[in-house]
C-alpha cells in the first residue's frame, strides 16, 4: 500500500532563542522589530503589546506551539514574557535549551 506524505504545517512568527537573547528593556519598536519581525497578529485593543504566536505541526508525530508577549510604553521595550525566557549563559558556554 502507498504511504500518504505527512506535510508539516508551520504558522505564525518563528521564534528561537537567539532572537529572545537579544531582546533588551529599552528597546525601541523599530529595533524590536528588526530582530523578531512585526507580530503577524496585532492586538487592536492594546497596541503597546505585540503577541507572537508559533505553531508547528506534523501530523502523526508532534504539535509544538511557542507564545510570546511583549509590552512598550511610549514605544520602548519595557518587558515581555512567554513560553522562552534570556538564557543565563556567560560569553564562551552554551546551552542546549532543556533546562
Amino acid at each position: 500500500m502507498p504511504r500518504v506524505h505527512k506535510v508539516a504545517v508551520q504558522q505564525g512568527n518563528i521564534l528561537n532563542q537567539p532572537m529572545i537573547d537579544k531582546l533588551k528593556p529599552g528597546m525601541t519598536r523599530a529595533q524590536v522589530a528588526y530582530i523578531m519581525g512585526r507580530p503577524v497578529m496585532i492586538n487592536t485593543f492594546d497596541p503597546d503589546r505585540w503577541d507572537y504566536v508559533f505553531t508547528i505541526e506534523v501530523p502523526g508525530q508532534f504539535n509544538e506551539s511557542t507564545r510570546m508577549s511583549l509590552f512598550f510604553e511610549n514605544d520602548v521595550l519595557t518587558h515581555f514574557s512567554g513560553d522562552m525566557a534570556p538564557s543565563t549563559a556567560k560569553s564562551g558556554e552554551t546551552t542546549t535549551g532543556t533546562e
